[in-house]
């Protein structure tokens, strides 16, 4: 059998699963095991995914959804990873700040609701800080902890090649943190995603979270349901653009160490 059938084979699996999880929920529904009233069909939610689209609102809300997820993630990544490599490098205020990050990054991101409206009220300002408060601090002790494993051995063969200051940086540290650095972006990222939908829950006027609320006070379980796929596909998808830093050259050596 050669590598490339097993390929084909392997990428027909999802579309299995899917398949068969559609079999799954269509009997389910046949059967009645639970009222459609609470249980929607495939075929209610296909028509709820229509009713959305032409009428624009699932448009709206994933527009709004992904300019909150993209600002709150990118804040906390243009100043976590700086952050947590500044800490990672300086024992002194490493000591010194690292019971306060780890404190915050302890508490639930839901926990700062409250607050982020009571702060700045409703629509884009509270959710993007949510988000950047989910985000922020697992990114920095990601960041903290990437710097500290780095072999001594590669900053001793890159002074004897005199390499030396920003050059060190970015031929050296940045590179060989890459890989850790990665995978804890691609689990905030997820994590960024779910805060959003609970911020819009509750303080949003729009959004994906917003419309699965609304859905859920009108009764329309189909349209619930759409909410959820869609959140659960844009998810994979955010997770898939991600993965798609590891294939840089100067970033795969890490993975295949």
């Amino acid at each position: 059998m050669t590598p490339d059938h097993v390929s084909t084979k392997a990428r027909l699996l999802p579309l299995l699963v899917l398949l068969t999880a559609l079999a799954i929920w269509s009997l389910l529904t046949w059967l009645r095991v639970f009222p459609e009233s609470v249980f929607p069909s495939p075929i209610a939610v296909a028509k709820g995914f229509g009713e959305e689209i032409s009428s624009g609102r699932m448009y709206n809300d994933l527009v709004a959804s992904l300019f909150r997820v993209t600002a709150g993630f990118a804040l906390a990544t243009v100043l976590g990873i700086p952050l947590g490599l500044w800490l990672g490098q300086g024992a002194r205020a490493r000591i010194a700040l690292l019971p306060a990050i780890n404190f915050f990054r302890s508490l639930s991101p839901l926990a700062w609701i409250p607050f982020a409206i009571l702060w700045f009220g409703i629509g884009d300002k509270p959710a993007i800080f949510l988000i950047f408060m989910a985000s922020f601090f697992p990114i920095v002790l990601a960041t903290i902890s990437a710097v500290a494993s780095i072999p001594n051995v590669y900053f001793r063969v890159a002074r004897d090649y005199g390499i030396k200051g920003f050059d060190m940086l970015t031929q050296v540290t940045l590179p060989a943190i890459a890989p850790q650095v990665i995978t804890t972006l691609r689990v905030t990222a997820g994590l960024s995603w779910l805060v959003v939908v609970a911020a819009e829950m509750i303080a949003g006027r729009d959004g994906l979270g917003f419309a699965i609320w609304d859905a859920r006070n009108g009764l329309r379980m189909d349209l619930l349901v759409v909410g959820m796929i869609v959140i659960g596909i844009i998810g994979v998808v955010i997770d898939r653009l991600l993965v798609q830093l590891m294939k840089i050259e100067s970033i795969r050596w890490g993975y295949d160490r």
